[in-house]
């Protein structure tokens, strides 16, 4: 719907269903580029027209492999134009995307599969390719796998049907009833499943509709319409395509504002590509905005001198200005000094025309806000969850509480619980759980999302994020995991007896272990002993994704147990309790700033 406050001309596209927006943009798109990838060197565009065609034919790929309105599709790709296309196609037939993260282990692709009923898989090549295939192999719904680059070899025993994207593509007419398959579509119907780790440790299947993450494209448009910044935006895209906040934020929400989207390279590249690009727009997670602040601060204190002076008394009074307090006279000259020899250039290395930063998915330092307001750079920070599209606040353009995650957007209701636990209601909610009605239950009630995390409003309406209930770590990067899992395959390796995971907000997993007697009494030295607990860990890690996985541990002092108050008189691991015992020698893990 069409706010009167937004800035007149604003373009916004009001659809029954996303891919119907999308089609709705082509004719004024036209020729325009649209998708951007870097190939051997050089960025390469693909025009409106180009992809929607594209999207044509890969829906009459999708039905001749007979996908029926309603079927699971799943994706497993690097952020790529082809990732955007597969999405746009399987919803055009009105088929349900299921992401997939690139990370996954084999079983945990044939867990998704399964568990989803997934009848077609598309992915890009290499080693992705090789465990999706085996993964489909034992995902009996599985029938057609679409792999992307064609130097992929199969597994002579794959059992579904391989084709490759390139052949497929180009063999097929564009889909003729498209249109009429648009049209059948109802915005309450699902169109994507978006995994996510629960309490026990299995994923569950997020069913977010047409209507949900439509709602969190309207109150997006909305925030940046109140920074006049709508039209002709260059998004850089880095976060997966699996994660919500991307798919909603980087990929849909540029679709309906006729902007571009760039294909970032990987987080090494970050640096240049920014200033390749020259995005206006960039969705990330804390932990990108941690890379950057400490890539900045190298390369500050490398030079030292002046030029660390200058540097750092930018960052100092640009801090002062953000706290409200007026400068001195002398400070408001070095000021104007420090604007043009420091903050003039850090904005160029971003590339020079970036507008905003936009944090989501994790809760971010209010020190890193602050390093980057001060220099200039507007960092707004919003908070979300997958079972909300994922959009439910943010701070606004020109009223930032850097240590809040804002107010509310538009067309959300909140509220608190008795316990200060952060409830929320709208068209943004998801409709549920697949295949699990109970959570489902415990999930939405009344009408009302409990989101398992605590906050505080302050007077004008801004959200502080004090806690969470839930034991999920959400890391740095914004990935749910449950640790139950991860503790539970630990501790199978023999020579670990307990062990508590730690690594909420922190871009890796830590955890306490504590080894077995028998380990204890074969070890020769403390070395010796960590050395074997680290060969179990390493066995432990074998059978986890990547984010699951454990980079560094701490042996505790002594098990734990009731008597020392580490465990609850149902033998559950008291985490707070712990978390205070090794606190310090849990933060020498990670990396010092």
């Amino acid at each position: 719907m069409m706010s009167e406050n937004w800035p007149e001309g604003t373009h916004y596209v009001e659809a029954a269903n996303l891919p119907k927006a999308f089609f709705d943009n082509v004719e004024q798109g036209g020729d325009r580029k649209l998708l951007f990838e870097k190939r051997d060197g050089d960025w390469h565009g693909r025009s409106w027209r180009e992809i929607s065609d594209d999207v044509r034919r890969l829906a009459a790929v999708l039905v001749e492999c007979g996908v029926e309105p309603g079927e699971r599709v799943l994706i497993s790709a690097e952020n790529r134009p082809e990732w955007a296309i597969a999405d746009l196609a399987i919803m055009a037939v009105g088929a349900i995307v299921v992401p997939a993260y690139t990370t996954n282990t084999e079983d945990d692709h044939h867990y998704i599969m399964d568990h989803s009923g997934a009848s077609v898989a598309i992915t890009s090549g290499g080693m992705l390719a090789s465990r999706i295939a085996l993964a489909a192999n034992r995902a009996p719904s599985l029938r057609h796998l679409i792999v992307m680059d064609d130097g992929f070899v199969a597994p002579q025993d794959l059992r579904p049907e391989l084709r490759y994207w390139g052949a497929a593509i180009e063999g097929a007419d564009p889909l003729v009833d498209i249109d009429d398959r648009l049209a059948a579509q109802q915005p309450d119907d699902v169109c994507c499943f978006i995994y996510t780790s629960g309490t026990g440790g299995r994923p569950k299947g997020v069913m977010l509709t047409h209507r949900s993450i439509q709602a969190n494209i309207t109150a997006a448009v909305e925030l940046l319409a109140e920074g006049k910044v709508v039209e002709n935006q260059r998004f850089l895209s880095l976060l997966p395509l699996s994660h919500s906040y991307e798919h909603t934020a980087g990929m849909h929400l540029p679709f309906q504002i006729l902007g571009e989207v760039w294909y970032c390279e990987s987080t090494d590249q970050i640096a240049n590509n920014l200033i390749e690009v020259s995005p206006t727009l960039m969705t990330a997670v804390p932990r990108l905005y941690e890379v950057l602040h400490d890539r900045i601060m190298r390369g500050v204190r490398a030079k030292g001198g002046v030029s660390e002076k200058l540097f750092m008394a930018a960052v100092r009074l640009g801090t002062k200005r953000l706290s409200g307090r007026h400068l001195l006279p002398h400070e408001f000259l070095l000021n104007l000094i420090v604007d043009r020899l420091v903050r003039t250039k850090v904005r160029a290395r971003l590339g020079g025309q970036l507008k905003y930063f936009i944090s989501g998915g994790a809760a971010l330092n209010p020190e890193i806000g602050n390093f980057f307001m001060a220099l200039g750079i507007n960092l707004l920070q919003g908070y979300g969850q997958t079972e909300a599209s994922p959009l439910i606040s943010a701070n606004r353009p020109g009223r930032i509480k850097i240590e809040t995650v804002g107010p509310v957007v538009a067309g959300v209701d909140l509220r608190m619980a008795d316990d200060g636990e952060i409830l929320v209601r709208g068209d943004l909610l998801m409709k549920g759980y697949w295949r699990d009605e109970a959570a489902t239950a415990g999930a939405i009630r009344d009408g009302w999302l409990h989101t398992g995390d605590l906050g505080e409003i302050d007077a004008d309406g801004y959200i502080s994020i004090t806690g969470r209930k839930k034991d999920i770590i959400v890391n740095s990067g914004g990935d749910n995991i449950a640790p139950g899992r991860v503790e539970a395959l630990l501790t199978i390796e023999p020579e670990i007896e307990q062990a508590m995971v730690d690594g909420d907000r922190r871009p890796w997993l830590s955890a306490v272990i504590v080894p077995s007697d028998e380990l204890r009494n074969i070890a020769t030295s403390p070395d010796a002993l960590y050395t074997m607990v680290s060969e179990a860990v390493d066995r432990a890690n074998s059978r986890l994704s990547q984010l699951e996985r454990v980079r560094r541990f701490i042996i505790a002092d002594e098990p734990f147990g009731t008597e020392n108050g580490q465990m609850t008189a149902t033998l559950k691991v008291r985490r707070h309790v712990v978390r205070e015992i090794y606190g310090d020698r849990i933060e020498a893990l990670y990396p010092q700033k």
